[in-house]
């Protein structure tokens, strides 16, 4: 009966259609971290019946920091918990919904597209509708197809002239990581604007294919109902919706750190490749793919540099060494802006098991020299939850260390790519 009514609260968060916000007040945020088999087991057991727990970090191997939301009523549940199994843990936020409260100041009219605020979708293709009729001669929009619930993706593409090596940008798989489709608006408009000398190489010899919202539905819900809403919209039974896009790609697809729960945020779709959105941006890259030469994906939160592997048992690929190489480069320019410091190495290495990501079908799967994830700001302090003023600061790091990622890979012979 437990396990019933926690999976009818799930139900209630997490397929509501009642328009009503979902609140997290006095909601406390724990960082545990599972030192052995049994202290795993039983987060992993919540993440897949929370009985009002969820997770920012999914369980998916010891000795790994887990963020932990912990709600009023179960305070002395995950007290007690934590003592029985002698699992460290340690109280990270005290009330969620003031991180909430205070992500955002308050909207004003819009008189042209910032970055003083996050935006909705529609409101980043209305500003490309407008950069479109400004350059028409070196954008242009493309539509690759629709969502579950039947909104456009669409991409907006810079080219200033043919045979430029190609990047593919995508953001917000992830429906509550704000901060990534900001960051990638911003870069765009900084390609556009800026005169930087080295920004204005990158926009003049290579060609960028932007994805600012690879999972409409999920970012659209994380902003009308559950800011901490993480998959797709995809309706699985009455009790479960969304599937985990960044679990869902083929190559390695379910080895390890995913889930086959529906009900779960690591759930990975019934099949490898079944996610409608996950099919749209497949297609798109792979129409593309002998014009892409860098996969690049954009996602919060920790403050990593991650390549591909991140299957359990995942060898190095074979460029490996010369991603360390571009990404030291890279992370020495990103902590020269705000001496914000990132993490390097593959996904397995130093996040956590991870099959079924976009960057590691990029390059194992389709061949795409160069693939690497972003995990932006903060550590943990704020999570998915980054404050507004926070976004330029973030995506002026990010910029400076794309210059000196791009610099290095140049200089290695992968722009354009090796025959």
């Amino acid at each position: 009966m437990r396990v019933w009514c926690g999976l009818l609260l799930l139900a209630i968060a997490g397929g509501s259609a009642t328009g009503e916000k979902v609140r997290f007040d006095n909601y406390r945020v724990y960082e545990v971290n599972p030192s052995n088999a049994e202290q795993l087991q039983v987060l992993q057991y919540l993440e897949q019946v929370p009985d009002g727990y969820s997770f920012w970090e999914m369980p998916v191997q010891v000795g790994m920091n887990v963020r932990m939301v912990v709600p009023p009523h179960k305070f002395s549940d995950f007290e007690e918990m934590t003592a029985r199994l002698g699992m460290d843990s340690s109280l990270k936020v005290e009330n969620l919904q003031k991180l909430v409260d205070n992500e955002r100041p308050q909207r004003r009219k819009r008189e042209g597209f910032g970055w003083e605020d996050y935006y909705t979708m529609e409101e980043m293709y209305a500003w490309f509708d407008e950069l479109v009729v400004q350059y028409p001669d070196i954008l242009r929009i493309e539509s690759y197809g629709q969502s579950y619930e039947g909104r456009d993706m669409k991409a907006i593409i810079l080219s200033k002239k043919a045979g430029n090596p190609g990047i593919f940008l995508e953001s917000n798989i992830h429906a509550r990581e704000w901060i990534t489709s900001a960051t990638a608006t911003w870069i765009l408009n900084q390609l556009l604007t800026s005169t930087d000398p080295a920004v204005q190489d990158l926009a003049d010899n290579y060609d960028w294919y932007i994805l600012p919202v690879v999972n409409p539905d999920g970012l659209a819900y994380s902003k009308d109902i559950n800011r901490m809403w993480r998959k797709n919209r995809t309706k699985h039974n009455v009790l479960c919706y969304g599937t985990d896009m960044n679990r869902n790609f083929p190559g390695h697809w379910m080895e390890g750190g995913a889930s086959t729960n529906p009900c779960s945020d690591l759930y990975a779709g019934p099949t490898a490749g079944s996610e409608v959105e996950t099919q749209n941006v497949m297609n798109y890259l792979i129409q593309n793919k002998d014009k892409i030469d860098f996969y690049l994906s954009f996602h919060s939160y920790g403050q990593y540099m991650l390549f591909p592997f991140g299957h359990e048992g995942a060898d190095y690929s074979d460029n490996y060494y010369d991603w360390m190489e571009m990404a030291e480069s890279a992370a020495v320019a990103l902590f020269r802006r705000n001496q914000i410091a990132y993490q390097l190495g593959t996904t397995a290495d130093v996040l956590y098991v991870a099959s079924g990501v976009s960057p590691d079908w990029a390059h194992g799967v389709e061949g795409i020299p160069i693939a690497i994830t972003y995990e932006f700001r903060d550590t943990g302090s704020h999570g998915f939850i980054l404050p507004a003023e926070q976004i330029i600061p973030n995506a002026e790091e990010v910029l400076d260390s794309l210059v000196a990622f791009m610099g290095k890979g140049k200089e290695l012979g992968y722009f354009p790519r090796r025959a």
